[in-house]
């Protein structure tokens, strides 16, 4: 499943370099030209790994995106912005963002700034999920159902990981396809539907936490 970036800056061509850069490395890239247009991709898809936001744009700021996106989110942020004074860096830094980026930049350091931030939010977020007698281990992806390891597909298994991350959270098939197999997917949507069938026969009385949302998609329903 391809990390996934939301890249807001308001200068066209700085936009293109930090996109080529990201998808040069595999990194599937989402563009917006302000701090408005930033904050609706982000709220209606709350997918993005990572979000690089520059500071000055016209309207919304980068400080806003970043004080709004922390109200909802943890996802990691880096600012890359011209503003290399080290009191708008600790500002920066204390609204939430996890790196400061400062213009001009070379893509060596960029790139590197990048896995960091993406290494570190992995590390802490590399935790068992536990329910009855299901166990799902996303640092060393395996999958274990009353003790014994499941044999599930890559598909399969970034599918389940992607319900778990969303449990009690309904789910449409096109957010599926476009988060777990990539918006440049185009096979069937009913695709979702037989990995879902898969993995419900696997984990056995335990699929029927994987409840399906008549006419939209479907959900993990599991105890709060």
């Amino acid at each position: 499943m391809a990390v996934r970036a939301l890249i807001a800056d308001d200068e066209k061509r700085i936009r293109k370099i930090i996109s080529d850069y990201l998808k040069n490395d595999g990194y599937e890239v989402t563009e917006a030209e302000n701090g408005e247009e930033a904050l609706s991709l982000f709220r209606s898809c709350k997918d993005f790994d990572f979000l690089v936001l520059d500071v000055m744009m016209p309207g919304i700021s980068g400080w806003e995106v970043c004080r709004e996106v922390r109200k909802e989110s943890p996802v990691p942020i880096l600012f890359l912005t011209a503003l290399g004074e080290s009191h708008d860096e600790a500002f920066g830094l204390d609204l939430g963002a996890d790196d400061y980026i400062v213009k001009p930049f070379r893509y060596e350091v960029f790139m590197a700034r990048v896995r960091t931030v993406l290494r570190r939010v992995n590390k802490n977020a590399a935790v068992c999920f536990r329910y009855n007698e299901i166990e799902v281990d996303t640092a060393s992806r395996t999958i274990r159902r009353h003790n014994e390891a499941v044999d599930m597909s890559p598909k399969e298994y970034e599918l389940l990981v992607y319900l778990i991350k969303n449990k009690n959270i309904a789910l449409e098939r096109d957010r599926i396809l476009d988060s777990v197999w990539g918006y440049d997917f185009y096979g069937d949507p009913r695709t979702v539907d037989t990995h879902i069938k898969n993995i419900r026969a696997k984990l056995g009385t335990l699929g029927t936490l994987i409840k399906t949302v008549r006419g939209f998609g479907y959900k993990l329903e599991v105890e709060a």
